[in-house]
């Protein structure tokens, strides 16, 4: 078993096979996988269908037993922006936000017509906020973009961390965590969802990522539990990182996660404005401007479409 394919190897959730709408009609849904670096999410056009996506993310998210992915991006009107999105993760629970899956939204929207750039500028309502996405068109389908990702922030009730556990610290970096057995230092922030990052000179190739990821993300600091990232600085211009998210377990790359990556190396000054974060499915580019906004870029492709029948 590859450590990809192990997928957090964690224990698979109950599922209720009954999947009928409120109205007690059985529903099949329209659905296309896609990629971006290896992180997978299914794209549903969910605006005009009413039924529990929690469920339905934990079911067709199953490696070998449904479609296999990283979570569900879900379609959805929105009053303050051009489209919403919302992200449910592998274990049913609903994420703020997602780097790579805000690309995949994308050009799931955008290859489809239901929101078009404005300006070359698509706006996309999310639990973390209002994102702008500007989106690389070839023909007439999009295959990347650049995504704004928010000002990071390391203050700690707004990741949130539990603060009777760090006292009246005004920011956690290069905290030391005793976990799993292991002594870790961790930077903390959030990137529209938390993250713990840890720079370490251990090879993240060599790390236990799969057995410590779980303790760090259920730990009492967190809570809302968090994201777990592992970091080697290659240079001032690259990283190497690897990617525990929160609800799904080691992925190939997280946007969120490699924006937090960097975003934690340039805060201790190891790296410097323009940083490529080279992740298990690929490499994704961060950047800041100078209000101190994270910006996002890389590939988002259409793997294939289908219908999952209820």
């Amino acid at each position: 078993m590859t450590r990809q394919d192990s997928q957090y190897e964690r224990t698979e959730p109950k599922i209720v096979d009954n999947f009928d709408s409120p109205t007690g009609e059985t529903m099949s849904v329209e659905f296309t996988k896609l990629h971006g670096a290896g992180n997978d999410y299914i794209a549903i056009d969910g605006r005009k269908i009413d039924r529990d996506w929690s469920t339905l993310s934990k079911k067709m998210s199953r490696h070998a037993f449904g479609v296999g992915s990283d979570g569900i991006v879900l379609v959805q009107d929105s009053g303050v922006a051009q489209i919403r999105m919302r992200v449910f993760n592998p274990d049913g629970s609903e994420a703020e936000m997602s780097g790579n899956g805000i690309r995949l939204f994308s050009k799931f929207v955008i290859d489809r017509k239901i929101a078009l750039p404005k300006r070359d500028v698509l706006t996309v309502e999310t639990g973390g906020g209002v994102r702008n996405v500007w989106p690389t068109i070839d023909g007439d389908k999009m295959i990347a973009s650049k995504v704004a990702m928010g000002v990071p922030t390391f203050v700690p009730d707004e990741i949130p961390l539990n603060t009777s556990q760090i006292g009246d610290r005004k920011t956690v970096k290069n905290y030391l965590l005793h976990v799993g057995g292991r002594e870790l230092k961790l930077t903390c922030l959030a990137v529209g969802n938390p993250h713990a990052v840890a720079i370490m000179d251990e090879s993240v190739e060599d790390f236990p990522l799969l057995e410590t990821g779980p303790s760090v993300e259920t730990h009492q600091l967190f809570p809302n539990r968090i994201n777990f990232e592992i970091v080697n600085v290659i240079d001032r211009s690259k990283i190497r990182a690897r990617i525990f998210e929160r609800g799904a377990g080691e992925t190939m790359s997280s946007g969120t996660g490699s924006t937090a990556s960097a975003t934690a190396a340039r805060a201790l000054n190891l790296v410097d404005d323009r940083v490529d974060v080279i992740t298990d499915g690929g490499i994704l580019k961060v950047s800041w401007d100078e209000t101190g906004e994270a910006f996002l870029e890389g590939p988002a492709v259409e793997v294939f479409t289908g219908t999952w029948p209820e």
